[in-house]
């Protein structure tokens, strides 16, 4: 018998469970920490290293208590994050700002500029990472922080995604030439590919922007994949946690990929992580490269395999923002949508409301609802827009599919699924295949798996998920239902790329025609007020 922490950063809290080799899940706690927006700028969302740190050791020590053990009795702690979630640093690993949050797209832009360089460049790592480099990913933050923050370029010393600061800040690690790096974070994020000699080259990144000058080296170190030791828990952190000194911290990776393999996730299937966005996220035996996708890399989801990653940009935000305007919120909004059946609203929900993550991976977008009458009503539009996740979460399957990805199982996971069987419904019907659902939650269950293998508890992962990964709930789709779904699909899928893809000349410049001009509009107030 053995007891670990698993640790799951989230867009608004944290999560940290005690979790028994033998009897599960002992207890969890949650501790939440503020989530930094501007009602003037859409695109920005940010979060204080400090306030992710205060809520962990809260979370820590109450979950310990409720768990009525002794922090002494936990063998390792191990820390997954959302990602790509950036914080550039000084010397001594101090944050130099606040993390651009995953949901942070000031940096379209410079997305742009490295999609295009990398291209001219012939930069293979492109291709890696679906074609097209995101706003919401490493190298275009620290792009647009170096360009907006002059003043602390001079004290810059490295950058990191989350899921490395908060190891190496638990570690005592303060030399960022000595913190171990995630494999995952910087295959998927930060055009990292071992085979292709890591990080993209020096010579191409100054050709993106001169700023970009010795930014290779101050990112290069040592890159680990999680069964990996990135430090043992330092003697302030252990006393701030209420654990033990000297435990191991493995090197961390994204929420939504310990997700899938707390969810039990294998060879050739692929998990829907259904939550404030959606990440999916698979596991391949063989390297298939898809383009539009969030990266293929090695080592990733699963140490010893290849890791797929695609997703929307929103879905359970979707959701909230829908029932606000309502005046409600969505547990309230949902009663009665079991009732509903496919298509009788008569809306068609394109959910581009923080832009598209995949396949367009497009910020440049808005959402678009038609089909509306008199009638129509909130609780419609909800339903209408789980719909359109699922109809946007075939696209994507069917992407991989077509370019040899071989899908086995689908899972959804993440904390929407547990709680709505409406969404898993709609989207076995919509999929047009069942769709399993962990019987319980498995929010932190992946990063106890990675705590165990580094206390040495289990020898492999799968080991581990077959000890304590709970059974599946399936959702059979329906005949009828999946007939009236293949056909408005065949209508989502036109508007889909219509609308979605800039070069179209009918439809493609509508809606960052809109973006531009409401952006300058608000431009042209903060002048007029100045």
């Amino acid at each position: 018998m053995a007891i670990v922490a698993g640790v799951d950063f989230g867009t608004l809290s944290v999560r940290v469970s005690i979790v028994d080799s033998e009897r599960g899940l002992l207890a969890s706690s949650v501790a939440e920490y503020p989530l930094h927006r501007k009602r003037d700028d859409p695109e920005y969302a940010t979060q204080s290293h400090e306030d992710h740190m205060r809520a962990l050791a809260s979370a820590t020590r109450e979950a310990v208590r409720k768990a009525d053990i002794s922090g002494d009795q936990v063998q390792a702690i191990a820390l997954d994050t959302t990602g790509s979630s950036v914080i550039p640093v000084g010397k001594d690993l101090q944050p130099l700002g606040e993390y651009y949050l995953w949901c942070d797209h000031r940096a379209k832009g410079e997305a742009a500029e490295i999609t295009a360089a990398a291209h001219r460049e012939g930069v293979e790592a492109i291709d890696w990472c679906g074609g097209v480099y995101s706003s919401e990913w490493g190298f275009s933050k620290l792009l647009h922080w170096l360009r907006h923050n002059p003043s602390k370029r001079a004290e810059f010393a490295s950058a990191f995604e989350h899921c490395d600061m908060v190891a190496a800040t638990l570690c005592g690690i303060t030399d960022p030439r000595k913190v171990k790096r995630s494999i995952c974070a910087a295959g998927h994020k930060w055009l990292w590919n071992a085979a292709l000699g890591g990080l993209p080259p020096e010579d191409f990144l100054t050709k993106v922007d001169p700023l970009l000058a010795g930014v290779r080296e101050k990112l290069d170190g040592e890159y680990a994949a999680s069964d990996q030791i990135a430090g043992t828990l330092s003697t302030y952190w252990a006393g701030k946690l209420g654990l033990k000194v000297g435990i191991p911290v493995p090197v961390g990776a994204f929420d939504a990929h310990w997700d899938a393999i707390g969810a039990g996730c294998r060879a050739d299937d692929m998990v829907n992580v259904v939550g404030t966005s959606t990440c999916i996220i698979g596991i391949t035996p063989s390297v298939n490269l898809v383009p539009g996708v969030c990266g293929v890399v090695q080592g990733s989801v699963h140490p010893q395999r290849t890791g797929i990653e695609a997703g929307l940009s929103a879905v359970g935000d979707i959701f909230n923002a829908i029932a606000t305007r309502a005046g409600t919120d969505v547990k309230t909004l949902s009663q009665g949508l079991e009732e509903y059946r496919a298509g009788q609203t008569g809306l068609l929900r394109l959910t581009w409301d923080n832009g598209d993550r995949t396949i367009l991976v497009n910020p440049n977008l808005r959402g678009i609802t038609l089909g509306w009458n008199l009638q129509s009503t909130a609780q419609d539009e909800l339903f209408a827009a789980i719909e359109g996740t699922a109809f946007h979460t075939r696209v994507i399957l069917d992407r991989m599919a077509g370019h040899g990805v071989h899908i086995k199982r689908i899972i959804n996971a993440g904390g929407i699924p547990q709680k709505n069987d409406v969404l898993n419904r709609v989207y076995a019907n919509v999929l047009g295949r069942p769709v399993l659902v962990p019987s319980k939650s498995v929010t932190s269950l992946g990063s106890a798996i990675f705590a165990f293998l580094a206390a040495g508890v289990f020898k492999t992962i799968e080991e581990a998920q077959e000890k304590i990964c709970p059974p599946h709930r399936v959702f059979e789709p329906d005949e009828r239902e999946q007939g009236i779904y293949d056909e408005l699909y065949s209508i989502y899928s036109k508007l889909y790329f219509a609308f979605g893809e800039p070069q179209n000349d009918a439809f493609g410049q509508v809606l960052p025609v809109l973006i531009r001009v409401a952006e300058s509009v608000h431009k042209g107030s903060e002048v007029a007020a100045d």
